[in-house]
């Protein structure tokens, strides 16, 4: 089959496209047919420097998300599964290739009315905003400021903070990504690269009582101060390379809370399944920016790492 391997850590260009044994259904295994292999910034930077929830001995194939149909199935698994549609996590390794080997407790089926594109989307950015979310406790009325609000998880807390009453702030680096955010309905939208950015956020809503920090470094201290007492701020990404640098006793001293939120793998398979239902109800509606051939994941990688990507990056497969 076709894959991309890893061979050592290192810049886009080390991903590189080769053959792979095709992999065989264990017991308790499926094998997935890929249409669709989903990327993430954690992806980037476990290709550059091993960093990451899953280390791995290299070489190896990269891809913790995939879309397609059971192929195969282990002998003691259900053979009625074969042919149906489902989005799953690979444990780490595997996605990007045409055929991936997953535990049969693993694949959520992709519900009716769902495009399989959308369901991936949906995979792992749907439960990250719903568990966000949920955390912030978002009310009708409260003004939430959304940083890398163009992103694959910032388009999502958009829609969910707007069903919930809030009144959304939606900040994004760059003239083509706050462009996109105003087609998409949003009103309050700024460009947190302009150095008047906190100054029209308070212009226009006179500051804010949740951050949903996305981009971490100077950013995510100037959101902030934006905050009043009483406010919540709770970081889901870095995408300005590094972590918010916020001390719960700063935050404490003004009367803010720090949320670090966090779910057991059951309760995260749970709210995954939710984020499928709300996309094929309509309710929740990932915005894919950019696909990529399989062959050309390293491209895919540099376009995620130059911040220019909206929304989510695939790897499609014919």
């Amino acid at each position: 089959m076709r894959a991309v391997w890893l061979p050592r850590f290192g810049p886009p260009e080390v991903l590189v496209p080769g053959p792979a044994p095709d992999p065989r259904p264990g017991p308790g295994q499926v094998v997935i047919e890929v249409a669709h292999a989903n990327l993430t910034f954690v992806e980037t930077m476990f290709r550059a420097t091993g960093f990451g929830p899953f280390p791995r001995d290299l070489p190896v194939i990269p891809g913790n998300g995939v879309g397609g149909r059971i192929r195969e199935v282990g002998s003691d698994v259900d053979p009625a599964l074969v042919g149906l549609a489902v989005v799953s996590a690979t444990g780490g390794t595997g996605g990007y290739a045409e055929r991936v080997a997953v535990p049969a407790s693993a694949p959520l089926p992709v519900p009716d009315g769902l495009p399989l594109d959308a369901a991936v989307a949906l995979l792992a950015d749907g439960r990250t905003a719903l568990l966000l979310a949920r955390a912030a406790g978002l009310r009708p009325g409260e003004r939430v400021l959304v940083e890398a609000a163009a992103g694959g998880v910032g388009t999502l807390l958009t829609q969910l903070a707007t069903a919930a009453g809030a009144r959304v702030v939606a900040a994004a680096g760059g003239a083509h990504k706050t462009a996109l955010l105003r087609q998409r309905g949003l009103d309050v939208v700024i460009d947190y690269r302009e150095p008047d950015w906190a100054e029209r956020v308070r212009a226009a809503t006179g500051g804010v009582d949740v951050v949903l920090d996305g981009v971490g470094g100077p950013i995510a201290r100037t959101a902030f101060d934006l905050l009043g007492p009483g406010g919540r701020m709770l970081s889901f990404g870095m995408a300005g390379g590094s972590w918010a640098d916020l001390s719960p006793e700063s935050a404490a001293t003004r009367g803010i809370t720090l949320l670090r939120p966090s779910a057991p793998p059951d309760e995260l398979r749970a709210l995954t399944a939710r984020a499928l239902a709300e996309g094929a109800a309509g309710r929740l509606r990932p915005l894919i920016g950019q696909r990529f051939p399989l062959e050309q994941a390293a491209a895919a990688h540099a376009a995620i790492e130059s911040r220019a990507t909206t929304g989510k990056t695939l790897l499609d497969l014919p």
